[in-house]
């Protein structure tokens, strides 16, 4: 498998990550959110419900799904945490400003990742396997597998309590490889070879591009 092939599988896995049931038969509202893997299991839940519900999201309204995907998963994300992680040692080079503008168009180009994954996913399933973690730990890895056709493939959380005990993800493991870890090679190129102002400038293009691809097809 190509670089570019296996990055277009991690998008699509990623994506359905985050729709496809965990297989307890408990409600998705019965879940306790105040525990890093029970959030997990619930918003994998209450996300497929969704997808089922709405005959548009079915059938690839992209808007649809974008507003699904920021409504029941970006508010349980701690953005500014994982742009900073992708952009490594160059965050505290940023401007306030510029901290702002990347944010923005990272989270803007995640959501369309999700978004576009999310109309693949058919049958899959998703696993929790066993939490290793105290009742003191305030960072945890949430270790999950997606099973349906061939192997079951890893996907891993890295999850954050806040002070106010609320879990917040703020890196996914993908096929083995960190989501931070993904972008920080590609983003350290563009800075160095454009500055801040030029990784700002290229997420935005992409993101423009994709919502004008979008756009054409509706």
């Amino acid at each position: 498998m190509n670089a570019s092939n296996l990055f277009l599988t991690k998008r699509a896995v990623l994506g359905a990550a985050l729709a496809v049931a965990l297989n307890f038969g408990a409600p998705a509202m019965a879940a306790d959110a105040s525990a890093p893997d029970l959030l997990i299991r619930q918003l994998s839940l209450e996300t497929l419900e969704a997808v089922k519900a709405d005959k548009s999201i079915q059938a690839g309204d992209l808007q649809k799904i974008i507003a699904l995907v920021d409504t029941k998963v970006m508010p349980h994300v701690n953005f500014q945490r994982m742009t900073a992680s992708a952009v490594g040692r160059f965050w505290r080079q940023a401007t306030p400003e510029q901290q702002k503008r990347l944010q923005d168009e990272f989270k803007t180009l995640l959501v369309r990742t999700y978004a576009g994954a999310l109309t693949q996913v058919k049958d899959q399933t998703i696993a929790l396997r066993p939490l290793r973690a105290s009742a003191e730990d305030t960072e945890v890895v949430v270790r999950t597998e997606i099973r349906g056709k061939g192997d079951p493939i890893q996907l891993d959380y890295r999850l954050e309590k806040k002070g106010s005990g609320v879990w917040m993800i703020f890196d996914v493991n993908v096929l083995g490889i960190w989501l931070a870890d993904q972008y920080r090679n590609s983003f350290a190129q563009e800075i160095g070879a454009n500055g801040i102002d030029g990784l700002i400038k290229t997420l935005a293009d992409k993101n423009q591009k994709a919502a004008g691809g979008a756009a054409a097809k509706a």
